[in-house]
């Protein structure tokens, strides 16, 4: 309690280094996403697209997107030995089993970026809002500490800053509840708000 009662408003650096760490995870996606898609000449950003409309698509008009990025044959040129000694060269089609393998990984990998990304950027706009409103900041911590007065709850967001909202959150999320509480409660006390007499647990 002394540590945030002498620290309060201090907190504001820690929280956005961490919000930067989320930020940063989903700008790795993204550049994944881009990174492979330069990598397959431009076939991945609609691969897992494509996918889907070939499977939904008519036997007949079927142009399997997975076979154009991994072909599963291809003619191969090798050179050998031929009896008189002189070099032959020889051409063949040649079977790649290791493509059937790699086409179901890089469709798993699609669908794996796109649901990070979605994900990534609700996280990104639910922080963004956290920020700007001081209310919703209120509003979760009430939804989430129900055992805290509503009254310490806005008396103790409003005289602090979104770094210690932050480190609030997640002391409640990991300190017990009646422990939380009574912290919150003697913290609003010394912001001046009436302390409540505290309930036996």
């Amino acid at each position: 309690l002394d540590y945030l009662w002498e620290n309060l408003r201090y907190h504001n650096w820690w929280c956005y280094r961490y919000y930067l760490c989320e930020l940063l995870s989903f700008g790795n996606v993204i550049g994944q996403m881009f990174l492979m898609n330069r990598f397959f000449d431009g076939a991945f950003l609609t691969f897992g697209i494509d996918v889907v409309t070939f499977m939904e698509s008519d036997q007949e008009e079927r142009i399997d997107p997975m076979i154009f990025i991994f072909p599963r044959m291809t003619k191969c040129t090798f050179y050998k030995f031929g009896v008189s000694g002189e070099v032959e060269r020889h051409d063949a089609v040649c079977i790649l089993p290791l493509n059937v393998v790699n086409e179901k990984i890089y469709v798993f990998l699609w669908f794996w970026f796109l649901i990070l990304g979605v994900l990534t950027s609700g996280v990104i706009v639910y922080r963004i809002i956290i920020i700007m409103s001081p209310r919703m900041r209120v509003y979760l911590l009430r939804l989430r500490f129900r055992l805290i007065r509503r009254e310490a709850i806005d008396a103790i967001v409003r005289r602090s800053k979104m770094g210690d909202w932050f480190l609030f959150y997640m002391l409640g999320e990991n300190i017990d509840a009646i422990i939380f509480r009574d912290v919150m409660h003697e913290l609003a006390a010394r912001l001046g708000h009436s302390k409540p007499e505290l309930q036996e647990a």
